[in-house]
């Protein structure tokens, strides 16, 4: 289960009434995850953006409007039905502003989106969820992850990113495409199953934090405090992690003060709990 959130006001950094809490979510330095290329990461998308368009059968009740997106830098091609992307208020703002060129109809231009991100958004806009999906154990009352089904396979936890030339997790682009695009319930859906991996590398957590600090505003503080939960849980690990040193060094970033007042917050909550 995701750890237990805390909202902190509005344009203010973490301050000690907003503690981190712990959470039984497992870190293991021994269970990184394994880099792959990025031509395997594009085989990857290409194979669930033909299943996901395989199975989006056109409903009678949509309009007919059908929008062209072009997404990324290789200007991958998705069609969706106008109703379901104008459930995005960034969406209905764009195409209630497009003029309809009747040979093409509508058209918008995403160079900046990741395909295999926007395949996921796209997939949660038609069916509540993406792949793969929360199941909810009601057994033990919690939340888990689908297993892999053999169509589709095993997603892995990160992606390669191209503003950062490097692997981030995936859910946390989700989670700020999500932000992008105006869809709260999205963001709710890709926070909790951030909270459910494990076996996360120092350097991916530390650059998808920097990345979450990058992309989200200062008053949306549900994912930056997953960041500090996930950091203070692991000091023992990031304490001898040269890759945390050196990102303090080059630093450029909210994180570290957050980090701080958090940091400082978990060590009154221990010096109370003994006093």
């Amino acid at each position: 289960m995701h750890s237990k959130r805390f909202d902190p006001p509005l344009n203010k950094s973490f301050s000690k009434s907003h503690r981190v809490n712990k959470s039984n979510a497992s870190f293991s330095k021994s269970h990184g995850i394994t880099k792959t290329r990025h031509e395997s990461r594009r085989r990857l998308t290409t194979s669930m953006s033909q299943h996901f368009d395989a199975t989006l059968s056109p409903d009678s009740t949509l309009t007919p409007s059908i929008v062209t997106l072009v997404i990324g830098r290789d200007q991958r091609i998705f069609a969706a039905h106008e109703d379901v992307l104008s459930a995005s208020p960034w969406f209905q703002q764009a195409l209630s502003n497009q003029y309809m060129d009747p040979q093409v109809g509508k058209r918008i231009h995403l160079p900046d989106d990741e395909p295999e991100i926007f395949s996921s958004v796209l997939e949660y806009l038609y069916k509540g969820d993406y792949y793969p999906r929360l199941i909810h154990n009601k057994r033990r009352n919690s939340w888990e992850l689908e297993q892999p089904d053999e169509e589709r396979g095993t997603v892995e936890s990160t992606i390669y990113h191209h503003s950062i030339d490097g692997d981030i997790l995936r859910d946390t682009v989700i989670y700020c495409t999500a932000e992008k695009y105006g869809m709260d319930e999205l963001k709710r859906v890709a926070l909790r199953k951030q909270g459910l991996q494990s076996g996360i590398q120092c350097g991916t957590i530390l650059a998808s934090a920097r990345y979450a600090y990058a992309n989200t505003p200062d008053n949306d503080s549900k994912l930056r405090a997953h960041y500090l939960a996930l950091i203070i849980r692991s000091r023992s690990t990031f304490k001898r992690s040269g890759t945390m040193q050196l990102e303090m060094f080059n630093g450029g970033t909210q994180l570290f003060f957050d980090l701080f007042v958090a940091l400082s917050n978990h060590v009154d909550d221990i010096s109370g709990s003994t006093s």
